[in-house]
């Protein structure tokens, strides 16, 4: 099975769950991307990995028109149930987005990175589809710099959910946004307790399991639960596209420096 069929069928089992994880999201989200985007109202913006539209849902009161573009049919039908007048959904594969150049004012994608085989492309293509002067914003879980403790949030996420590839690091966000004329305008992060979550959850799961005579499993769960990596972090990025013979020097000079936590 290829990876996007993986994803299709993943995403399609728990297309219902997505959405309702969505709606308790949404009001945070909204915030978050109101308070960090600048915007003008007039945009025509692209959410690439749209799931049931959660970032599109986020810049729709915000830009004149969102077009949200997802893999899997049964994410796009939850989404269009609920889509403003504004969002339009449509299916395609974000590695290859179906858009002439310079097609948006901003694209986008949240969430997505550490589901696709080649991230690179998919940044690739935000940028060509993204006008000269526009914005590509991207939110996604960054691995640590140290390539060990990365290996071991990989494979931990990968054991967790199959359609897992790679979450990038931070090292890895700034050598594809420089290889693609991006100059980094704003970073956050935000800390994600993963090891935490994993291990409260595996002892509401060991409590269960005892109660119904099945405690020596919930136990090897308790204990996996424990070699989780401490944290991830989400970092939402954004950048501003700049024309490819924009003079190095202003770009080195525009490039601020990560916020680190």
């Amino acid at each position: 099975m290829s990876t996007h069929d993986a994803t299709r069928a993943r995403f399609a089992a728990t297309a219902d769950r997505l959405a309702a994880l969505q709606e308790r999201r949404a009001e945070e989200l909204a915030s978050r991307i109101r308070d960090f985007v600048p915007l003008t109202g007039e945009e025509r913006a692209l959410d690439a990995g749209a799931g049931t539209g959660a970032l599109a849902f986020a810049l729709a009161p915000l830009v004149q028109e969102v077009v949200a573009v997802e893999l899997v049919p049964e994410l796009i039908e939850r989404g269009r149930a609920k889509a403003p007048p504004n969002v339009t959904f449509v299916e395609g594969n974000i590695e290859k987005l179906d858009f002439a150049r310079a097609s948006f004012d901003l694209a986008g994608t949240l969430r997505t990175l550490h589901h696709v085989p080649r991230p690179e492309l998919v940044i690739a293509e935000l940028t060509r589809v993204t006008r000269p002067g526009g914005t590509v914003l991207v939110a996604d879980q960054i691995a640590p710099n140290d390539p060990l403790a990365a290996g071991e949030l990989n494979t931990f996420e990968r054991t967790r959910d199959p359609t897992h590839t790679r979450t990038l690091a931070d090292v890895d966000l700034r050598q594809l946004f420089e290889a693609n004329s991006l100059v980094l305008l704003r970073a956050e992060f935000v800390r994600r307790a993963t090891r935490a979550r994993a291990i409260s959850r595996s002892r509401r799961l060991r409590g269960r399991a005892a109660r119904a005579g099945k405690s020596a499993g919930a136990a090897g769960l308790h204990r996996r639960a424990r070699l989780v990596p401490a944290a991830a972090r989400v970092v939402i990025l954004i950048t501003r596209l700049y024309g490819y013979d924009a003079p190095r020097a202003r770009r080195d000079l525009l490039l601020p420096r990560l916020k680190r936590l």
